[in-house]
């Protein structure tokens, strides 16, 4: 009676049957970040880190709407978030507009187009006149 061992996997093969190098980085970076910390009750990065806004100023433009009095961290944070995210979105839509005239600088005129061009931007038709 023989017993069968098996060879062990190389590593070409075994990277190429799990995915690209990039992949794999990647989740080694989200096993990571999925460790319980120790010696910390509270969130491991403040708001204000997560967010390119400057919080305080955020704030006091919500505080200028008479019917806000108070504004939470957690609310003020979801606001800079969905800006971003808002900026984010046009600029990228405006950017096509400004490579299709062959530029790499965004101009008044892409935004205009994208705002025209696209549904979702329909409310701000106007607004940059």
């Amino acid at each position: 009676m023989a017993a069968t061992v098996e060879a062990p996997v190389p590593a070409e093969q075994d990277s190429a049957r799990c995915g690209t190098e990039e992949e794999n980085r990647g989740a080694a970076v989200e096993e990571k970040s999925q460790q319980p910390q120790t010696g910390s009750t509270g969130p491991a990065v403040p708001h204000s880190r997560l967010s390119k806004l400057p919080l305080a100023r955020i704030k006091a433009l919500m505080k200028t709407d008479p019917d806000v009095s108070l504004a939470s961290q957690e609310s003020v944070f979801i606001i800079a978030k969905a800006t971003e995210l808002f900026v984010e979105m046009i600029a990228k839509d405006a950017l096509v507009y400004a490579q299709q005239g062959k530029r790499k600088t965004l101009q008044r005129k892409d935004l205009d187009n994208a705002i025209e061009a696209i549904d979702e931007f329909a409310f701000l038709e106007g607004t940059l006149d």
